[in-house]
């Protein structure tokens, strides 16, 4: 049977101008998931990422950690996949609240708070609720476009035989798991809440052998961290 991992991005720069960058945290997560993957034996037939610095910067740690030698999966042979890049989280946070007139505003706000990560959680699930409710057009991709777009590009991956690695972000991986699980858009929030930075969740499918098209969907695990775990050091482990 083929398998997909999905694998969120290690920790972003989150408190940086430019957020689409791995933090140091994030480059040793997703270290330590290449050396894991490595000592539990996957050999990945494809990998494919997202169109994100984050995405490829975490493929990057994580195949310089797996890779036996340099000939494995070379950067350049990756597939490149804007279909599992994350929405515009930017763009959806602040329609929600306009008093900012921009995001390193609204994070110099969240900032001055007195739990930071609590503030900003709340300030992101309003925004999400108005997103998801459709009732707004005031966004450069709406919420159905973005599981369309994120569902066509798994259908695409499911083209590939084998294991397929894929490198995307916790929206990404949310929408992705909804369809399999059978996931309300109002219960979504509680799953990309909980998807843990460089986590994996792994995908068993099955096609047709005339056209390739994926006749069957499984989720094998689910936002496995064990990577991470094993360490024994709370620090490593990060939601954003």
């Amino acid at each position: 049977m083929n398998s997909i991992f999905l694998i969120r991005h290690g920790q972003a720069s989150f408190d940086a101008d430019d957020y689409d960058q791995l933090s140091p945290l994030g480059m040793e997560q997703s270290r330590l998931l290449g050396v894991w993957l490595r000592s539990m034996g996957y050999q990945p037939d494809h990998i494919v990422c997202g169109a994100a610095k984050r995405h490829r910067q975490t493929a990057q740690h994580c195949l310089q950690a797996w890779r036996q030698d340099l000939y494995q999966h070379p950067e350049q042979e990756w597939l490149i996949d804007a279909g599992f890049n994350e929405f515009d989280h930017e763009q959806v946070i602040l329609q929600a609240h306009p008093r900012f007139t921009n995001f390193r505003e609204l994070r110099h706000f969240v900032e001055q708070r007195a739990q930071p990560r609590r503030a900003f959680q709340e300030l992101f699930t309003q925004a999400m609720q108005r997103w998801v409710s459709g009732e707004h057009q005031d966004y450069a991709e709406s919420w159905s476009h973005f599981q369309q777009r994120c569902r066509a590009a798994l259908q695409g991956a499911c083209e590939r035989e084998g294991q397929i690695w894929i490198f995307t972000s916790g929206g990404t991986i949310s929408v992705l798991l909804q369809e399999i699980l059978g996931i309300s858009d109002a219960k979504i929030f509680d799953l990309n809440a909980s998807l843990v930075n460089s986590g994996v969740s792994r995908l068993h499918y099955r096609t047709s052998r005339h056209d390739h098209t994926v006749r069957h969907i499984s989720v094998a695990s689910l936002n496995s961290a064990v990577h991470l775990e094993m360490h024994q050091a709370p620090a490593l482990i990060s939601y954003r």
